[in-house]
């Protein structure tokens, strides 16, 4: 059953035009108005823009010392939209509440840049961030949960040993569309199937093998050696069976993988933690997650 805080939400954008006919530039713009539905800016010791392998990054510290656990965190938005601007809440929230460092990756966006340029911007940092990191993690929402799970997955083809742990925020895993939530929850629930398969278009170059892993991390044939991961998932969105079964397929291949499905919501709801308690309480089970995990 939808959360009713979510159904007032839904109510309130029944006119709006759909994302997959917006423009690149009204996709962009719509995510930074939507900004005044997360919560107020947390106040923290260390808040930095910086490049780091000469890509764009903001770090996020709620104290201010060297050695703290770290997360590398690509940002949501369809791989055509968001920065560090749309996911500046989120992540100050992430910081505050675990005490983890939050480096945000402002990766290069489709369609000026299409894959696997975003996912070459999110490795970069990783491999940067593991020289000085006791505990380094990646996390991402949506499009950014793809980016995290895909340089799990290179770092481990490449027989680096960085990556101590993935947290998977509604991730978009699957470029085929292919599981029953797509059609369930088409429209009428925020960000549909069509919205999703925009992204897809965007990102995905021209012939390209769709089910190539790094693109499609739910279509990789072997799982094996990935770090443990905490995927997240809304019961309302399209995109929740590639995510559990993602999880699945972890479990199966001998990866610990522990799933969380938010009854009542919809896809990107903890960037909503202004107006949806369960966003909130959400933020805590994260930042939980994050110190029963990182942090000795």
């Amino acid at each position: 059953m939808i959360d009713p805080e979510v159904a007032l939400f839904l109510a309130s954008q029944k006119n709006a035009k759909p994302r997959s006919e917006m423009t690149i530039q009204e996709t962009r713009q719509g995510m930074l108005d939507g900004r005044h539905l997360a919560l107020p800016s947390q106040l923290l010791a260390v808040v930095e823009d910086k490049c780091i392998a000469n890509v764009p990054v903001r770090i996020y510290q709620a104290e201010d010392h060297d050695y703290w656990p770290t997360i590398v965190f690509a940002h949501g938005g369809r791989f055509l939209s968001g920065d560090l601007d749309t996911h500046d809440s989120l992540c100050r929230q992430l910081a505050k509440r675990s005490g983890a460092r939050i480096v945000a990756v402002d990766y290069r966006l489709a369609p000026e840049h299409r894959f696997p340029a975003a996912l070459d911007d999110v490795y970069a940092v990783v491999e940067a961030m593991s020289e000085d990191s006791p505990q380094l993690a990646v996390a991402g929402d949506s499009a950014g949960g793809n980016l995290a799970a895909a340089a799990c997955m290179l770092a481990r083809d490449r027989g680096k040993g960085w990556i101590a742990w993935q947290l998977l925020l509604y991730p978009m895993l699957d470029a085929m569309a292919s599981l029953p939530s797509h059609q369930e929850f088409a429209d009428g629930f925020g960000p549909g199937s069509a919205d999703m398969l925009r992204g897809w278009l965007e990102y995905a170059p021209e012939g390209i093998d769709r089910k190539n892993p790094l693109l499609s991390p739910l279509w990789a044939e072997d799982l094996r050696g990935l770090p443990p991961a905490w995927i997240l998932t809304a019961e309302m969105d399209t995109l929740r069976d590639e995510a559990e079964e993602f999880g699945r397929r972890l479990f199966f291949a001998g990866v610990r993988a522990d799933m969380d499905r938010a009854d009542g919501m919809i896809h990107g709801f903890l960037q909503q933690s202004a107006i949806l308690n369960q966003a909130r309480l959400y933020l805590d089970k994260i930042a939980h997650q994050i110190r029963l995990n990182l942090f000795d």
